[in-house]
This record gives structure tokens, C-alpha cells and sequence, in this order.
């Protein structure tokens, strides 16, 4: 069959944790196409998320759920258990106790794609470009790929590509939500002992800054509002010295979009017609710590759940409305994360809470 001509039941943009997740756990009876930015050798050039590769409880409770441990090439050296957190701006100084694992990012997303069944027609190295609802109610899907432009069909579609989607922009051309630009670099871990530390600026950025050791390299990265976010970057870097930070001569540079929901209205979950949104491409991304992966992890479960349930001939607004009902539990969470913020990122709040020692070691 031409692939002009292709009807495919379910098309996945976008293989991070949330597609390569929906895609492992769909029912083989379904027929899926996939669409990734990344090449599948891990050796190979091209796109890489920039995280500081940390996967927090509720991410390792996700993959518990899903049956799934995390091999060891995945893992990063060394594992560590606290957060020396700093408010440069006063000098203050605490540590927290953490359970994040410390991993390779980019090799936990490949292993993860990994996974997928081999009845799954995965595109590594293509970039979806636009797409569209056609008159017999079927999504016409438009991709390049090896520099030639192609397009398939589908009855439905799931976006899982990110802050930047595609998927969620076209669905919703004239929603906003609030985005920073996440700036981080790699360097040689000079440091006196390993460390994961976050930093607060609010002369800079009223988000966060982070740095992680892994496998003798440090990682230091912050999320700034869009504008001047490479000058901003800079200063952190050079206000991060005077706390003895070493971090000289990077050896790579990246940036990515990030998002940071402020409202219930942020999160949405696609439309009656077929179209789906999972991970942060739904706006599913803690406002006060960034972490969306068990996110990501949840809603492709409960998407692959409900597509399972329904069948091949299921109503696809019928779908829509049971993804919604179950998305609810996740976006009442993200909403709790909301009212945190203010005792992380309000600047006198933040001063009691670390001045009084709360739960620091």
C-alpha cells in the first residue's frame, strides 16, 4: 500500500517517555505509527532532550507499576540522596534528604523506545510538520523523513512531543502557557565531592537552577523567562563560583522549551475529535520542581488503558471523554504543585522556610 494512501488507527508524534510508554502498552490488535526526532543508534548525531537526568519517586513508582526496572547502562555515577540547596542572593545554604535516581537521560529515553513492540512502525529520525482533520473525519499526518516529504493517515492521534508540540499548538493555536527556556552545559566535575544542588536567583529567574554530577562530568543547567536567557545563564554561572562551584571550559551547551502550568485551564488533554495530548505536551509538568516524567509515565498509561478498553470501533469522543475523566486525578495534583510554589519561589517565604531547618539534614 502507498504510504499516501496508509490508515493507521493510532499515530504517535513524538517517542519520549509518554509515546514510547503509549506505544509499549497499546494492544497489538491496534495498527500504530510512530514519529521520533531522535536517531536510533545512541551513537548517532541529532536530537537530545536537555534534563539533568533525575527520576524522581513518582516516576520510579510509574515504572514499578509497569512492571519495568531500569537496566544498568542506564543508570549514572554516582547515586545520590540529598539537595544542597542555595538562595544566592542571601547566602543561604541548606541540604534536604532526596531519592532521585541518577541516570543518562538520553539512554532512558532510547531504552525506553526500546521496548516498543516490533508491531509498532516506528519513525526514528522524522519530523512531523503539520497535520489535519479531513472530510471523512480521518487525521491526514504530514512527516520529512531521509529529505523527502510524506504524509500517512489516521483514524486518531496522539501527541506526546513536548513543550513545543505540535500536536497541542495546532489543536490550540491561541492557548498560551507561561514558558521558560531551560539552558544547561557540561563540564568536567572538579567539584570537591559529588553534588546535586539547586539554586535560587530571583535577580535572574523566578524558576530554579540546577547541577548534577554524572559519570565525571557536572551538569549545570537553569530555566530562565525566554528573554536574555543566555546572559542570565552566564551571570548564574559566575554567582555559582563564589560558592565554590568549579566550572570552567564547558564541553557541550543545550537549551530547550520548557513549560510552567499556572491554572487549571493550562492542562488539556486534546479534543473530541480524536486527538489526544500526554506528558508535557498536555501541560503535565510540575510548576515547582519541573519534573514531568511520572506524568508522562501516567497519562500514556491511562491513555493505553482506555484505547485498550474501547476497542478499534470505539466512539473516538467517547474515548476523549473517559481520557479526560481520567487525566483528573494528574491535573489535581499539578494544581497542588501550583499552590507550593510560593514557598519555594517567593523570596521571603523561602528565607523561613530555610532559615527555620524544616526538614533539612
Amino acid at each position: 500500500m502507498d504510504a499516501n494512501d496508509a490508515v493507521y488507527d493510532i499515530a504517535v508524534v513524538g517517542l519520549g517517555p509518554a509515546g514510547a510508554t503509549l506505544c509499549r502498552l497499546l494492544d497489538p490488535r491496534f495498527r500504530v505509527i510512530a514519529f521520533d526526532r531522535k536517531a536510533s543508534d545512541p551513537a548517532a548525531p541529532g536530537f537530545r532532550k536537555p534534563c539533568g537526568g533525575l527520576l524522581a519517586e513518582d516516576a520510579q513508582l510509574a515504572l514499578s507499576r509497569q512492571g519495568l526496572a531500569l537496566p544498568n547502562e542506564v543508570l549514572a555515577d554516582p547515586q545520590l540522596f540529598s539537595v544542597r540547596t542555595i538562595d544566592l542572593c542571601r547566602k543561604l545554604e541548606r541540604t534536604y534528604r532526596r531519592f532521585y535516581i541518577n541516570m543518562d537521560r538520553h539512554k532512558f529515553d532510547l531504552w525506553l523506545k526500546s521496548l516498543i513492540p516490533a508491531g509498532v512502525e516506528v519513525h526514528h529520525d522524522a519530523s512531523v510538520r503539520a497535520f489535519s482533520r479531513e472530510a471523512d473525519s480521518l487525521w491526514r499526518i504530514r512527516y520529512f523523513e531521509n529529505g523527502e516529504e510524506k504524509s500517512v493517515r489516521a483514524r486518531t492521534i496522539a501527541g506526546a512531543d513536548g513543550a513545543a508540540s505540535l500536536v497541542r499548538k495546532t489543536l490550540f493555536p491561541k492557548h498560551k502557557i507561561r514558558s521558560y527556556t531551560a539552558v544547561q552545559q557540561w563540564f568536567k566535575d572538579e567539584q570537591a565531592a559529588p553534588l546535586y544542588a539547586c539554586f535560587f536567583d530571583e535577580r535572574l529567574t523566578d524558576c530554579y537552577g540546577w547541577a548534577v554530577s554524572k559519570d565525571g562530568e557536572l551538569v549545570f543547567g537553569a530555566a530562565f523567562p525566554r528573554e536574555n536567557a543566555s546572559r542570565a545563564y552566564e551571570l548564574l554561572r559566575e554567582r555559582a563560583g563564589q560558592f565554590g562551584f568549579v566550572l570552567k571550559d564547558p564541553l557541550r551547551t543545550e537549551a530547550c522549551q520548557v513549560l510552567r502550568p499556572e491554572r487549571a485551564r493550562d492542562f488539556r488533554v486534546g479534543t473530541p475529535e480524536g486527538a489526544f495530548l500526554l506528558g508535557e505536551a498536555a501541560g503535565f509538568i510540575s510548576p515547582s520542581s519541573l519534573e514531568g516524567m511520572s506524568y508522562a509515565l501516567d497519562s500514556a498509561e491511562k491513555l493505553a488503558a482506555i484505547f485498550n478498553a474501547g476497542g478499534k470501533d470505539c466512539d473516538v469522543a467517547s474515548l476523549f471523554g473517559q481520557y479526560r475523566a481520567g487525566t483528573r486525578k494528574i491535573r489535581l495534583k499539578l494544581l497542588t504543585k501550583i499552590l507550593k510554589n510560593p514557598f519555594m519561589y517567593n523570596p521571603q517565604l523561602r528565607t523561613l522556610v530555610m532559615k527555620s531547618g524544616i526538614t533539612a539534614i
